[in-house]
């Protein structure tokens, strides 16, 4: 199983509890196909870059995973039938990249951060 890391914009016409719901189908499909999930982290109601769909704001969720690679064609074809979601963009990590993630979720700093403060 190798870590991924996936990003989902959605509308932000939605109510805490479909957020939620939302949420809660896509850790399930992960689940249910042998996957797990390492960090849930959902990010709230952001400005977009750009407007998508007519839209200038999203609900932004990010989640950290470990899943067989033919998951991910199963959670693409998902989330493109699903019209709650504006955006959404998945990527294979690197053991450093998991490292930093671990660090960062223990509140450890980088170099690079003790270098800013």
């Amino acid at each position: 199983m190798k870590n991924y890391e996936m990003m989902v914009i959605f509308t932000p016409v939605l109510s805490d509890e479909e957020f939620k719901a939302a949420q809660k189908r896509y850790i399930d499909l992960l689940t249910a196909n042998g996957g797990e999930l390492v960090h849930s982290n959902p990010w709230g109601l952001k400005s977009l870059a750009y407007p998508v769909q007519k839209k200038t704001t999203g609900i932004y969720w990010v989640v950290e995973y470990k899943a067989t690679a033919d998951f991910n064609q199963k959670l693409n074809v998902q989330i493109h039938r699903d019209e709650q979601v504006l955006r959404h963009m998945y990527t294979a990590l690197d053991k450093y990249a998991v490292e930093y993630n671990a660090k960062k979720r223990s509140g450890v700093q980088s170099a690079t951060e003790k270098a800013e403060a």
